[in-house]
């Protein structure tokens, strides 16, 4: 198989693309789209999510050291598009989009009530890297949206319609091929 060699770059695609939302030290609500954040550490739980110096949303996580990452969805594609390309200087998202902005359970930062899956974090460190600065995060709180949830008390954010974002375009999640471990389960026969 021809293979082109490209010059070093990002090429982990698919990315989730999340909205985080964060309060400022004056309690005014912003939300930025992220494409790169990721889970760090299971125990205890750490996310990480990485900024440009220059976004709005840069100061107010450094002054607050507080988020919240929203998962997103078919249905808020538009939205997830828009707190990328929009400025919370020049707008409130919320307001124009008419998100609902939930109280968090342990952070001052709102959850956006659209979101299946809302993660409360607390920044650890802040570790500058280049063109953006990673911020390495504690879970605080994990919300999930009951409606996604079944009879037995399991979670099926696939109902939701989770999005990821590639090369510029954004995807909805597709079917499922396997669970985790069926490549190595035994099989039996009758």
């Amino acid at each position: 198989m021809a293979k082109e060699i490209w010059k070093p770059g990002n090429m982990l695609y698919p990315l989730p693309a999340v909205m985080v939302s964060m309060a400022d030290r004056d309690g005014k609500y912003n939300i930025i789209t992220i494409g790169w954040a990721g889970t760090v550490c299971t125990n205890p739980p750490m996310v990480s999510i990485s900024v440009r110096p220059e976004r709005h949303s840069f100061r107010i996580l450094q002054e607050t050291g507080e988020f919240v990452i929203n998962l997103t969805t078919r249905e808020l594609a538009f939205a997830t598009d828009y707190c990328g390309v929009k400025s919370g200087r020049d707008v409130d998202k919320f307001k124009a989009l008419g998100l609902t902005a939930f109280p968090a359970k342990e952070v001052k930062a709102p959850l956006i009530g659209e979101s299946p899956v809302n993660i409360e974090c607390r920044v650890r460190t802040v570790t500058p890297l280049g063109s953006h600065h990673m911020f390495l995060a504690d879970v605080a709180a994990v919300h999930a949206d009951e409606e996604y949830m079944d009879e037995k008390h399991k979670f099926h954010l696939e109902q939701a319609d989770p999005i990821v974002y590639s090369h510029g375009v954004y995807y909805v999640c597709g079917e499922a091929v396997g669970t985790f471990g069926y490549s190595v389960k035994r099989k039996y026969t009758a």
